[in-house]
């Protein structure tokens, strides 16, 4: 099997990761990507999600690989016409992380860098005291960055991926800073109708993962945004249950829309917690989706 991945180490440490569980014969299909080319500008800017999944998804329609693997963090909300979601490894950390200081810890004015407009309004509505500048790279790349600011932040995941873990100084709660719909979980596409294929990526589905997941993406499908806009999900999974936290923020962090809700169709759940963040909360008017 060929397996469809990004260059950079950590795409290749999850593109091996399914490989391990998948066993046999792999072989690795490097592709570069938009957001991998254009580092200089902030991901808002290229379009934000998909820039670092649409030429790894073009290998697999292409008959160049046979699934791809990707963060499903940086999916878009909807698969692609031809692609299947066949298979969410069971998820890791989802949560958000600071390397440098610690939310209380950070003097009045610390500067803090990251790329996303999501951790960056969240965070600006915790500490408006903040100031904040962009951060783009791998995860090296941004670690080495990282003594010019008073923090960084970066996904806990990915850091303990790469063996990391030690430069984390605090992990943020998911209900205060309200993580990427699909943070911490490994998503592997592969062509609709290649039945071989679909059913061997199958058996490295987890369950609540997948649940989770779905439910955050139906949200995230429901706003019609990316991460070119500051909006999170995180949902939970307990037996039949799931439980799904959301947020909704202006840019600038001086509106933090938050809601909470449960139920057991995961993907109606989502639906319902955007309904009420977008409409009865004010949401649409927030993101700009409708007039004041």
């Amino acid at each position: 099997m060929r397996l469809a991945t990004r260059g950079s180490p950590l795409a290749r440490w999850q593109a091996q990761w399914v490989a391990d569980r998948l066993g046999g014969d792999i072989e690795l299909v490097v592709v570069e990507t938009t957001g991998d080319r254009r580092q200089d500008v902030p991901l808002s800017s290229i379009g934000g999600q998909g820039v670092f999944v649409k030429e790894v998804q073009a290998a697999v329609l292409e008959g160049r690989a046979d699934a791809a693997v990707h963060s499903a963090k940086d999916l878009p909300s909807t698969t692609p016409d031809g692609l299947v979601l066949a298979a969410l490894g069971d998820r890791d950390d989802p949560r958000d992380a600071l390397v440098g200081g610690t939310l209380e810890g950070l003097h009045a004015g610390a500067r803090v860098a990251t790329g996303s407009v999501r951790r960056r309004a969240q965070l600006a509505w915790l500490r408006p005291d903040l100031t904040f500048a962009e951060l783009r790279g791998n995860i090296a790349t941004r670690l080495a960055k990282a003594g010019e600011f008073d923090a960084i932040v970066m996904a806990a995941a990915a850091l303990r991926r790469l063996g990391m873990a030690d430069r984390v100084t605090e992990t943020l709660d998911p209900h205060l800073v309200v993580p990427q719909v699909g943070q911490g979980a490994i998503a592997v596409e592969c062509r609709a109708g290649d039945r071989p294929v679909v059913d061997r990526l199958r058996a490295i589905d987890d369950g609540p993962t997948r649940r989770a997941v779905e439910c955050e993406r139906a949200f995230l499908a429901t706003l019609g945004s990316g991460c070119s806009l500051p909006v999170g999900g995180y949902a939970t999974v307990s037996g039949p249950s799931v439980s799904l936290m959301a947020v909704i923020a202006s840019p600038d962090g001086r509106v933090c829309l938050r809601h909470r809700d449960e139920g057991e169709e995961p993907v109606a759940l989502g639906r319902a917690v955007a309904d009420h963040l977008l409409h009865a909360a004010g949401g649409a008017f927030v993101l700009g989706l409708t007039e004041p």
